[in-house]
């Protein structure tokens, strides 16, 4: 009987997952590409575990070679750079307005941003869309 339970113990053994690791140093608003990382058995709660969640996704931050790829270090890459001159679109019912604007940060796709107007120097806020083009609200 004991010698079932040892046998048990040993074959179950602990559960080890997979934790995505950088294989370099990455910059903050670098592209994340399959080169730059590797895969290394390990538990680390709030890493990525596979590599396809990860390559295509942005740095926000620098990330050292040998260290967990966390969730919150990286996100959706930046469609639009700040001082970047954008289009604003306002719509309200049947109105559509299309005007230049600057972008006052950087940011990606369904992120809020302030925009500058460059017609009457107004600042406002909007959400960037696919296209590039900032949506301006109420």
């Amino acid at each position: 009987m004991r010698l079932a339970c040892a046998i048990a113990l040993i074959l179950s053994g602990p559960a080890v997952a997979d934790t995505v690791v950088a294989t370099r140093t990455i910059r903050p608003q670098e592209i994340l590409s399959p080169q730059d990382l590797r895969v290394d058995p390990a538990i680390v709660p709030g890493a990525f575990e596979s590599i396809d969640e990860v390559v295509g996704q942005e740095a926000l931050y620098a990330i050292y070679p040998g260290r967990a790829v966390m969730r919150s270090a990286v996100g959706e890459p930046a469609l639009i750079e700040r001082n970047q001159v954008v289009e604003l679109i306002y719509n309200a019912g049947g109105l559509r307005i299309v005007a230049e604007g600057r972008a006052l940060a950087r940011g990606a796709e369904g992120e809020r941003i302030r925009v500058m107007n460059l017609s009457s120097k107004t600042t406002l806020f909007g959400t960037i869309s696919s296209t590039g083009a900032v949506i301006v609200s109420k």
